[in-house]
């Protein structure tokens, strides 16, 4: 898995958004007519002024009123355009803004889900949380705003610069030897605004990482009275964020400053100098008029465009943060030619793992599966135990290719399960996992989740199977009843039923079962262990369990330790090896 990172928040960044704002051409080409249109009428009115001031109040001009008419209503007009261009322009560049952002937030979540494990072994959901809406929104603001403004201040700059000449070459000569003068300093002084401007969104990502973390865990932050601590560490992440934040704005402030006093302290010279002009009488009173509108066009061009240049840093800077995540590339992935599974049986999947070893990307000094080899015949019902640690979890995620073996090979059905695609290995096999999730939905479209185009009656024949109809009938509406997030309405035994159901639902040929019956009591576990035993008819089922009164009927019994498979047999066989095993059953029978 890699994240490529070039230029550090560089303007050049922005190139990766390109795809984004390719299938929109036809607005872009509406938005840039309505935008020239809107430019030229800009620099046409200090023209009309001109030519209002100099026909109309100049020798003569008061004799002949309709001088004075034709000019106003052709000032008008020029308004009038500009109004129905720039209104023509803030539409298009706004919509653009918010399909080009909505495209983008659901490209890199589309990406985000579908990385292995080990990508969120290594980044924290809230920081992905942060890039997805922060960053978004400051590209938002550049493709809505800054763009356009970018754009339309160039053509500004660009035509007062020319009629600038127009005018008089001599002053446009100074003021250009000026401005260019006053370029460089703003361009060394944007580079640090734009460091500053990453710096400030890690910070933000940090809080919200933070605080996503601890929501999340707020029964136990209680629990242990650690609210205060809690409160106090985001506080001072918050605090580092907002200084961070304060180094940018006052940086972005002086830019801003030093930008404005250079550029009107260069027109202001040049405006002097175009003053004594007319006293001299080298220029007109309308020329002088045209001149100095046409360098405020400039002026304010200059200063908005610096403006831009720091709202464009910022958002090279989020740019950046989201198109990493949008370059990582999962290791876990469907091969370019996959193999499809043969026919599902009516007794369920063979299953046969060889010599699997595995190391954890974050441990990889420790192994967590070692020479690990195993064999399931259709219908067999295998039972895992073993110590806390002993790799059987990790069995698990072999199975569902979240990681790939370092040595070894995994085959479903004879087919190696790297050869498969990964929708359809995973949609071959169903899990009830040892940590419930429970989405924030009803309760029928919680089991829903695991076929999403079951039926209502399906559904309720799944919950009924898990033993969970009757408690789920109890409830306020019934299967229509909001469960709370993460399930927090229900009891940890009601939670593990739901997870079942949902699995049941699925009807995959092979059933994993991690810890199934952990979270319930004697009672739920007997209903719920009859139900397993009849979904078990007809699919091959990998049972993990702590209890060993929940596999003593398993058809066969593996022993694992220290990620090894050390023994293996039936529950009776097993007890009279007097090993590993029958340790575990003296601890749990009170067997000598």
């Amino acid at each position: 898995m890699t994240t490529p990172r070039e230029q550090k928040g560089s303007i050049a960044t922005l190139k990766g958004l390109l795809p984004f704002l390719a299938p929109y051409k036809r607005q872009f080409v509406l938005a840039g007519v309505a935008l020239v249109i809107a430019a030229g009428a800009t620099l046409a009115i200090p023209y009309a002024f001109r030519r209002m001031i100099d026909a109309g109040f100049g020798p003569g001009g008061l004799q002949d009123p309709a001088h004075i008419d034709v000019y106003f209503l052709a000032l008008f007009g020029v308004a009038s355009v500009l109004a129905l261009a720039t209104a023509a322009r803030f539409y298009m560049v706004s919509w653009l803004g918010e399909r080009v952002t909505a495209d983008l937030r659901s490209a890199v979540y589309g990406h985000v889900v579908t990385q292995s494990p080990q990508f969120f072994e290594t980044t924290q959901t809230g920081e992905v949380l942060s890039r997805l809406t922060t960053d978004t929104t400051l590209i938002q603001t550049l493709v809505g705003t800054s763009i356009s403004l970018a754009l339309r201040n160039t053509l500004l700059f660009a035509g007062g610069l020319v009629m600038l000449f127009v005018t008089s070459v001599k002053l446009s000569s100074i003021i250009i030897v000026m401005l260019a003068a006053v370029v460089v300093p703003i361009i060394l002084f944007g580079r640090r605004v734009r460091k500053l401007s990453r710096d400030s969104q890690d910070r933000v990502a940090d809080a919200s990482a933070l605080a996503g973390e601890i929501l999340n865990a707020m029964p136990t932050v209680q629990a242990y009275t650690q609210e205060r601590n809690e409160a106090s560490r985001f506080g001072g992440s918050v605090e580092r964020a907002f200084h961070t934040a304060m180094q940018r704005i006052r940086a972005r402030s002086m830019l801003t400053a030093l930008a404005i006093l250079l550029v009107f302290g260069a027109i202001v010279f040049v405006l002097w100098l175009g003053a004594h002009a007319v006293i001299q009488g080298r220029m007109t009173t309308g020329e002088l008029g045209q001149f100095i509108l046409y360098a405020s066009i400039v002026a304010g061009a200059t200063g908005a465009l610096s403006e831009v240049m720091g709202e464009a840093q910022r958002a090279a800077g989020a740019a950046e943060r989201l198109l990493e995540l949008l370059v990582v590339q999962s290791p876990i992935r469907s091969p370019e030619r996959p193999v499809d599974l043969p026919a599902r049986t009516a007794n369920g999947a063979t299953l046969a793992l060889r010599n699997l070893t595995f190391h954890y990307p974050s441990r990889p000094q420790s192994a967590s599966l070692s020479d690990v080899s195993i064999d399931a015949r259709p219908g067999e019902t295998v039972a895992i135990v073993g110590p806390s640690g002993a790799g059987k979890t990790t069995l698990f995620q072999m199975l569902l290719r979240f990681y790939d073996p370092q040595h070894g090979s995994i085959h479903l059905d004879g087919v190696d399960i790297r050869r498969l695609d990964l929708h359809a290995l995973r949609g071959a096999i169903g899990i009830v996992p040892q940590d419930t999730v429970i989405f924030s939905a009803d309760a029928m479209e919680n089991i829903r989740y695991g076929r999403p185009h079951a039926s209502d009656e399906e559904v309720i024949q799944a919950a009924k199977l898990a033993a969970a109809h009757e408690f789920i009938e109890r409830l306020p509406e019934g299967y229509r009843s909001f469960l709370g997030e993460r399930g927090v309405r229900l009891s940890g035994g009601q939670r593990q039923r739901i997870a079942i159901a949902r699995a049941l639902l699925k009807n995959p040929p092979l059933l994993l079962l991690d810890e199934a019956t952990s979270a319930l009591d004697a009672e739920s576990e007997r209903l719920v262990q009859a139900a397993l035993e009849a979904a078990m008819v007809g699919r091959t089922t990998l049972v993990i369990a702590h209890r060993l009164a929940t596999v003593q009927r398993a058809d066969r019994i593996i022993v694992m330790e220290h990620g090894r498979v050390v023994e293996s047999g039936t529950h009776a066989s097993l007890v009279a090896q007097g090993g590993l095993y029958a340790s575990l059953a003296a601890l749990q029978f009170g067997q000598q």
